[in-house]
């Protein structure tokens, strides 16, 4: 492998070295700055925030999820939603759960053409005034339709964060810990997904308790904006601008030195950070010496991008249609049916949900780096499949056992979260070479939301025709088709470098 393939891309994984100082001085600092190049050393301080204000959009995103839940059931009481238009058809009530979701597959079309130009910094300052206008519109909405636009507009916040967060997570911070901090983002949209049950619950009882659970949603927006305007924009951005013929070489050179020394807490124009920007410059250079600037459209369709986009496009399609929106959605609803009648019951169960699919993240988390994706994704697959066939033994013929409703969500839930959850979303971020790499996370993204708004859309008419035994049954034909996915088609990745996964797997 080239030198320059080795330092694409965050300049590979390598070993953390904790005894690299930045106060070192004369001959010693110029032999430090050669190690630096390869063995990064950062306070882990100087980590927290460029990969918290990112992942806030991810929360924003969990949030709608556990908050929906609880708002359809406070929407549609006559009692409780404080509304003459409480009365929902099973369309309308599609519509309004998968409000969001439309608006996020309209985003993630419009960042496809002009994420690039926008850069991850601008694009997440742009997602949190979404989400805030969203928030705020839907949370005071006088009518269904002032409702839908709310929804519609909070989902194009969505859109436009699931694209830039994993982006500039991988592209800002150290390559050491870069898969760690992307899993943990899927942590914070699992820990959004419980703050929505959480206050969905706490408000179930209220009049209008809905414009609670949407509405809370703003002020995190806020501070992710604020916190995102804080930020620096991506170095290898500003250095990908430069090569590509969009910006002064020397000006965006400058700014990426500026901004690699504030993300790793260093004096401003350092000597490590300069040294590490000339390297990436260096080979980002030699890596577009001969090709167009950047990758085109049906490039991603070609050769080894399109390898990368059938298993990464192919995870994020098949943890949606095997129920995934449907389960955490209407985890409410479900639980209704399964005996908890009362909304408080439910949504206090939906809450104890949460907590396990928080906990089971945290272990997927610790546990992807050592025991390696594919083990996590065949045996938590084998999981859904059972769990979607209990669901549909419920609804068939165990009705009188509530216990069992609750267990396979519980299964359901855990399983996804060791598979699905954090290893489709790792996957997408490593699996696309340099060149189609944005646009390909961009269709990775438009995979994911087209399937997630259908299948959320379509759960409820489809409950009414199908009846909910037999749409259970069909999401557990599909989980078995995603696990032969998963056990002929998924490489395992664990332990690869950017370059090497591109050299090594999509060859």
């Amino acid at each position: 492998m080239s030198h320059h393939q080795h330092s694409l891309l965050a300049s590979g994984d390598h070993k953390l070295r904790f005894n690299v100082e930045c106060s070192a001085t004369g001959e010693d600092t110029d032999s430090l700055v050669d190690q630096a190049t390869s063995e990064e050393s950062f306070p882990w301080t100087s980590v927290i925030l460029p990969f918290v204000f990112p992942a806030l959009g991810g929360l924003l995103f969990g949030y709608d999820i556990g908050a929906t839940s609880g708002a359809t059931i406070s929407l549609q009481s006559p009692e409780l939603s404080g509304t003459t238009w409480f009365s929902f058809s099973a369309v309308q009530l599609g519509l309004v759960v998968s409000g969001s979701l439309y608006g996020a597959l309209l985003g993630s079309l419009l960042v496809y053409p002009t994420a690039d130009f926008l850069g991850r910094r601008r694009e997440l300052i742009i997602a949190a005034g979404l989400y805030l206008l969203g928030g705020f519109i839907t949370a005071s909405a006088p009518g269904l339709g002032v409702l839908l636009v709310g929804r519609l507009l909070y989902g194009l916040g969505i859109g436009m964060a699931m694209h830039g967060a994993p982006l500039y997570i991988a592209e800002t911070c150290p390559s050491q810990i870069r898969g760690t901090l992307i899993s943990l983002k899927e942590l914070f949209i699992v820990l959004g997904i419980l703050l929505g049950y959480f206050v969905g619950s706490f408000q179930i009882n209220a009049v209008g308790g809905w414009r609670y659970m949407f509405g809370l949603s703003a002020p995190v927006a806020l501070l992710m904006g604020i916190g995102m305007w804080s930020l620096p924009s991506s170095p290898r951005w500003l250095l990908l601008r430069a090569v590509q013929g969009k910006a002064p070489l020397q000006e965006c050179k400058e700014k990426a030195i500026l901004a690699l020394s504030k993300l790793r807490g260093r004096p401003l124009g350092d000597k490590f950070s300069e040294k590490e920007i000339e390297r990436n410059l260096s080979s980002l250079k030699s890596s577009y010496a001969d090709e167009e600037s950047e990758g085109s459209f049906l490039e991603v369709f070609q050769g080894s991008s399109l390898k990368a986009f059938i298993i990464g496009g192919g995870l994020v399609l098949f943890q949606q249609i095997t129920g995934q929106p449907s389960v955490l959605y209407y985890a409410g609803s479900i639980l209704q049916t399964a005996g908890f009648s009362a909304a408080a019951d439910a949504t206090r169960v939906s809450v104890v949900i949460g907590v396990f699919k928080f906990l089971m993240t945290s272990v997927a988390v610790l546990k992807v780096d050592d025991l390696g994706r594919r083990p996590l994704l065949i045996g938590g697959v084998s999981g859904i499949v059972v769990s979607l066939l209990l669901l549909s033994a419920y609804y068939k013929f165990l009705g009188a056992f509530p216990i069992v409703a609750v267990a396979a969500l519980l299964l359901y839930v855990g399983c996804y979260q060791i598979s699905f959850g954090p290893i489709s979303w790792l996957m997408v971020s490593e699996i696309f070479p340099l060149r189609t790499r944005g646009k390909g996370i961009s269709l990775a993204v438009l995979t994911n939301f087209g399937s997630n708004a259908l299948v959320t859309f379509a759960f409820s008419p489809l409950k009414e025709f199908l009846g909910a035994e037999n749409l259970f049954l069909v999401f557990g034909a599909i989980a078995v088709v995603a696990l032969l996915f998963a056990i002929f088609v998924v490489p395992e990745t664990k332990g690869l470098s950017l370059e090497e996964i591109e050299s090594k797997i999509l060859k």
